[in-house]
């Protein structure tokens, strides 16, 4: 098959890389698939995708090629099977990994003279392709520029910069603040259950209008982490972090554990003892920094 600048290959066929491809064949795109296991492809290749029997292969039909797969580990060595294939290609990689990962994936990429960009998805395969998806990516200038129209039929989209490790760090970053959200959600339900209250019922009444005004909030307390400034906008450390003692101490008197919280009132504590009690409680985040 000849590679034309309106072919895209897609390495994995999972969910979302389903997605992505069926999104290119509607774009009117030529679309070479390849997945691990067979099965996978029929429903592509009805709607028009040419399923390669190998890596080496799916690579070779297109410039560009997006890989969705299971882990980091799994790209690399999914890309080190076409080798010398790469050779003038541009390799998006959006499966999940770290930083080092997608500098690793970049270099062996680099090495067979093609190019690299790597980043994440913030959206589900029914969202993909819509303004309600964000792809975030980084890496090689050049290649976003050529690519430029396949890389929008994504929906909305951000380029973070030349290096690979850019789009990992900020999709691993926005995952550790929803994690931390969903540590918070536990706490808040672990504590009423220890009265018979249901998380349904506290979460749907209290606890989501509550969190849907706090996150509002949040712009303006980046605003005073970036002037490294610390004003006394809301609340002083001090004051929160005897909230937060007694948030702790209501835990352990309901029997309900405070593992998810303790690590957060450990910081306010050493950002205490350094005699920032007085300070805005976003000062917290130099403990991190």
């Amino acid at each position: 098959m000849t590679a034309t600048s309106t072919s895209a290959t897609v390495l994995g066929l999972g969910r979302m890389g389903s997605a992505i491809a069926g999104l290119f064949l509607e774009g009117g795109r030529t679309v070479t698939v390849w997945n691990r296991s067979d099965g996978k492809a029929a429903e592509l290749v009805t709607a028009g995708a040419v399923e390669a029997s190998s890596v080496a292969e799916a690579v070779a039909a297109s410039p560009f090629v997006l890989t969705m797969l299971f882990d980091a580990e799994a790209v690399l060595a999914t890309l080190k099977q076409a080798g010398p294939a790469l050779k003038d290609k541009t390799v998006l990689n959006l499966s999940t990994g770290r930083p080092d990962e997608a500098r690793a994936i970049g270099a062996y990429v680099e090495e067979q003279g093609g190019r690299y960009l790597d980043g994440g998805v913030f959206g589900v395969p029914q969202t993909i392709g819509t303004k309600e998806s964000l792809t975030i990516y980084s890496g090689s200038p050049d290649a976003k520029a050529q690519h430029a129209d396949l890389i929008a039929l994504l929906g909305s989209t951000k380029y973070l910069g030349a290096d690979h490790g850019l789009g990992s760090l900020n999709d691993m970053a926005v995952l550790g603040g929803m994690y931390g959200l969903f540590a918070g959600f536990f706490q808040a339900v672990a504590m009423v259950a220890t009265e018979g209250a249901t998380a349904g019922e506290f979460t749907k009444e209290l606890l989501l209008p509550w969190l849907r005004e706090t996150v509002e909030l949040l712009p303006a307390l980046a605003e005073e982490i970036d002037a490294g400034d610390f004003p006394v906008s809301f609340s002083d450390l001090d004051v929160n972090q005897a909230g937060l003692d007694n948030i702790l101490k209501t835990s352990r008197d309901q029997g309900a554990s405070t593992e998810l919280l303790e690590p957060l009132a450990r910081l306010f504590a050493a950002q205490a003892e350094k005699g920032h009690g007085k300070s805005g409680f976003t000062r917290v985040i130099e403990e991190l920094r």
